[in-house]
């Protein structure tokens, strides 16, 4: 009975609980198709990196996952329930917070005011500003300011706090780091880091390798529009030849 109840114990400590799940998907713009069969999942508490060739289809994966590109075929869900047949506004509301790649703030809103338009999307707790500015403390100083008129560091910071704002369940991330200085990406990635120990499940576009195997906990490769290898960060870190196959470094 002991040993039952060990391997019990033991079994129970490696479920993984999937909290987004992409099955088959196929995706494009018009007649042109992007997506041929993409596959993933990613767990509360767990990091997910998505990387590819230039073209490959990471970006369209994330824009179909937030309903801005209408799926032709699988399902995307959201702790079981099927989202991708909800529409676009329905998605942030249902928990899963998006920052693109290029950041698409309001540049005539105020950091304030930007922050505000991620609180109006969900019903989130009053204590949720002060959160997001604990995360973010140079935000807090600059609460007044044009969006526009922040430098690229800050206007990252702005974009993340804005997503963190609904306190969503998943978090998308579409190359946070791209042209930033070194003092900027270590703040990105502590706050990464710290969203997953806080149980986020995170989906993380990244082209940095440095920087893919020193946050990611599973690495899932893109390859013409296809999902074609999940391994993990150690796994990939061990080999060189699916690095250069896959990514051409």
């Amino acid at each position: 009975m002991k040993s039952a109840k060990t391997n019990l114990s033991k079994a129970h400590i490696w479920v993984r609980l999937k909290m987004l799940e992409v099955k088959d998907i196929y995706a494009g713009y018009g007649q042109v198709q992007v997506l041929h069969g993409v596959s993933l999942d990613v767990a509360a508490g767990e990091i997910l990196c998505v990387m590819g060739r230039n073209g490959a289809g990471k970006t369209t994966l994330l824009r179909s996952i937030m309903g801005i590109v209408q799926i032709e075929d699988g399902v995307i869900s959201l702790e079981g329930e099927a989202i991708n047949t909800l529409p676009g506004h329905e998605i942030p509301r249902r928990g899963i917070g998006y920052i693109p790649q290029g950041r698409r703030l309001f540049p005539e809103l105020t950091v304030s005011e930007n922050i505000e338009m991620g609180l109006m999307v969900r019903k989130v707790s009053n204590d949720t500003r002060d959160w997001v500015l604990d995360l973010f403390p140079r935000l807090r100083e600059r609460l007044d300011q044009r969006a526009g008129t922040l430098s690229g560091g800050e206007q990252q910071m702005l974009a993340t706090a804005r997503a963190l704002a609904l306190r969503p369940k998943v978090l998308l991330l579409d190359e946070p780091t791209e042209g930033l200085q070194p003092s900027m990406i270590e703040q990105i990635r502590q706050v990464i880091l710290k969203m997953k120990d806080e149980g986020f499940a995170i989906v993380l576009v990244e082209q940095r390798i440095d920087a893919v195997l020193a946050l990611a906990d599973r690495v899932t490769m893109i390859e013409n529009g296809k999902s074609v290898e999940t391994l993990t960060a150690k796994e990939l870190g061990a080999s060189p030849d699916k690095i250069k196959r896959y990514l051409g470094v």
